[in-house]
């Protein structure tokens, strides 16, 4: 049986996608079990956290509220969802695998999802726009090979081990032209920008680069085994992979690529 991986958007009333409405600044990351909800909350404005404190008190159903002064972690009492109101619940009716978590930005949800017949993906999406709602498919393609080497990225792996004033470094450097080619921006524009010192810019950014540049590098041993040795061969790759790196944070799946 051929598996096809689905990545798509879906925009309709819900409290989440309404509270990503409304806060557009605000990233959302959701797990459920059909019993319990995990939502993390992760605020790029910092201005925004009262305000937003303040909307999730008032949410019926939570039973435990952490935060860290910055990003917020709810949990609920219990899910919910039925398939009147909700997308992963058609999901599940639709014989398909459902991969968390949901992304919430700017009002869209973003799902990623494994399906086994086109026609059970052809009767969710008419039943999810009966909502209602609008869904855009960003991806649909045949899962070749491995499926945890095509679908799964470690976003803790990946990051691990930049700290604020790296990430803002290549935040900077990205957004001011630097990465592209040819170059828009240097060093010296974009340090003058954020009112740093050359010298201390370039070694937030250096040592950026690095660290990302060594987190990928396991995930380039996979596709590099996969393409080059086959199918049979990606499962060696990824243990090698997993044996060369060191102990990091807890990992989790990303989905989507956001927009």
């Amino acid at each position: 049986m051929a598996l096809f991986e689905v990545a798509f958007k879906v925009r309709h009333d819900c409290p989440f996608g309404n509270l990503s409405r409304r806060f557009r600044s605000v990233r959302m990351f959701v797990w459920c079990n059909r019993e319990h909800e995990v939502i993390e909350i992760m605020l790029s404005d910092p201005s925004q956290y009262e305000q937003m404190c303040k909307v999730i008190n008032d949410l019926e159903g939570i039973t435990d509220v952490t935060s860290d002064g910055g990003n917020i972690r709810i949990i609920t009492k219990k899910c919910r969802c039925t398939t009147k109101n909700s997308v992963g619940r058609n999901l599940d009716a639709h014989n398909m695998l459902h991969l968390m978590p949901v992304a919430y930005e700017g009002g869209w949800e973003y799902y990623h999802a494994i399906a086994f017949r086109h026609g059970d993906f052809k009767r969710f999406v008419k039943a999810v726009e009966r909502l209602p709602s609008e869904l855009v498919v960003l991806r649909k393609s045949t899962v070749d090979g491995a499926i945890g080497g095509s679908i799964t990225v470690s976003t803790s792996d990946l990051f691990a081990n930049l700290t604020r004033k790296q990430i803002e470094a290549l935040l900077s450097s990205y957004f001011m032209g630097y990465f592209r080619f040819p170059r828009k921006a240097n060093v010296l524009n974009i340090a003058k920008a954020r009112r740093v010192p050359r010298t201390t810019f370039q070694e937030h950014l250096n040592k950026a680069e690095n660290r990302l540049v060594e987190n990928i590098v396991p995930y380039l041993r996979l596709l590099q085994t996969k393409s080059v040795h086959g199918v049979a061969s990606v499962r060696h790759g990824a243990l090698s992979a997993i044996r060369s790196r060191p102990p990091t944070a807890e990992t989790v799946k990303s989905h989507h690529s956001s927009p």
